[in-house]
């Protein structure tokens, strides 16, 4: 499995004045996608007006996958909500999906999974 190549600054380096504000930031969305990731085998978090989620979550239909959607606001709302789990994840648009508590990526990624057949497998 490749390295993450993102950097991310140390924690050890970030000031007790920051550190709550830090460690704090929208922490309701992140727990609340992290419960569904270890309840559901397949959750698209996306937004509206976004075609990408609604392509995903077609494709996972057209496949027959049983799904968990989360849609949180628009690109006029709601983003500092969605701001926290591109930070969390590292991922920088939507839809974000993850396959048994594992983060494959968005649209494009869940293509190649499904084309290539490591979608299935990554299910059974």
């Amino acid at each position: 499995m490749p390295t993450l190549a993102r950097a991310v600054f140390a924690q050890d380096r970030v000031h007790p004045a920051a550190a709550e504000k830090v460690g704090g930031y929208q922490t309701e969305i992140v727990a609340r996608v992290r419960s569904l990731v270890e309840q559901q085998d397949v959750v698209v978090v996306g937004m509206t007006m976004n075609p990408f989620p609604g392509r995903a979550r077609k494709l996972l239909d057209e496949q027959g996958v049983k799904y968990e959607y989360l849609g949180i606001g628009s690109y006029l709302s709601q983003w500092r909500v969605r701001l926290a789990l591109k930070m969390w994840t590292g991922w920088p648009t939507f839809p974000m999906i993850f396959v048994k508590g594992t983060f494959v990526g968005g649209f494009s990624e869940l293509q190649r999974l499904v084309e290539s057949g490591e979608l299935q497998r990554l299910l059974s």
